[in-house]
């Protein structure tokens, strides 16, 4: 099974740290690593959440787009013979602004190796809400929005079936869904929702996910979220894509150096012996 850590951030993440790569990859050949992708948060459309504060964090500007690319390429050729660096982007889907995302894939097509699909907004209060931002935030822009959990998880997973429509027509080779359960991120901070039509919802997106010819990031991140405590992947979900064919690939999600390669005994344990994360 190839070690390969499909979802990680750079210095070009202003939720992050301003870590140089190098301390990231330098730790993913410690710890054995033969594939490494950067998959930064690429810009978002001007005013698409009210906060300012909070949107200045989310994404870089556009005018950095450029020298991200261009620093991904320089660490790709550093890193050569030592571990693969793949130059790659975590594209949000943007519900009614794709045509934002779609310019900024058709401008940097030809550099684009990798891919990670997430959904990190829903409409709410005020307009665009982050689903990931505090559990505070989340009651005030979301719960009282929406009025129910279970309304909001139904929402979500609406926003995911778009988004894999949307992501199976982009022309990048590889590509997957990421973290396919983050509305869970507050769980233990939020009222509990019908997990009977949660496990529906998530089951109806096997087919779809099949169908759009893309993977699944296996995000271990929540492993490291007080509110959450689990993979923002269910263990049942990974042996239902594995008896579908669907490629799972593991993903630290690492916002700094000293999580890179974070949960890989987590995803190890459960996959060992598949194929899934090959390729």
């Amino acid at each position: 099974m190839l070690k390969w850590d499909g979802h990680t951030h750079t210095k070009y993440c202003y939720h992050g740290s301003n870590a140089e790569e190098e301390m990231y990859l330098d730790s993913a050949i410690r710890q054995g690593f033969e594939r490494f992708s950067l998959t930064e948060h690429p810009p978002l459309p001007a005013g698409w959440i009210a906060d300012e504060a909070l949107f200045r964090e989310l994404a870089m500007p556009e005018e950095e787009l450029a020298l991200y690319m261009e620093y991904a390429q320089r660490m790709k050729q550093k890193y050569e013979g030592k571990i693969e660096v793949l130059v790659g982007l975590e594209l949000d889907y943007l519900h009614g602004r794709t045509s934002f995302m779609d310019r900024l894939v058709d401008r940097w097509q030809d550099r684009l190796e990798d891919a990670v699909i997430s959904v990190h907004y829903l409409p709410g209060a005020g307009g665009m809400r982050c689903i990931d931002f505090t559990a505070d935030d989340f009651r005030q822009g979301l719960l009282a929005h929406y009025g129910s959990m279970n309304a909001v998880v139904d929402e979500y997973f609406n926003h995911v079936e778009a988004a894999i429509a949307w992501a199976q027509h982009l022309p990048i080779a590889r590509k997957r869904l990421g973290h396919i359960d983050l509305i869970g991120k507050f769980r233990l901070a939020l009222p509990p929702f019908d997990e009977t039509a949660w496990r529906r919802r998530l089951e109806s997106l096997l087919s779809r996910i099949k169908a759009a010819g893309i993977g699944i990031d296996v995000n271990t991140a929540g492993l490291r979220v007080a509110t959450c405590g689990k993979p923002y992947v269910p263990e049942w979900f990974l042996q239902r894509c594995r008896e579908q064919g669907i490629e799972l690939v593991f993903g630290s999600d690492a916002h700094k150096p000293e999580h890179a390669g974070a949960g890989w005994e987590w995803f190890e344990g459960r996959i060992c012996g598949s194929s899934g994360s090959d390729g």
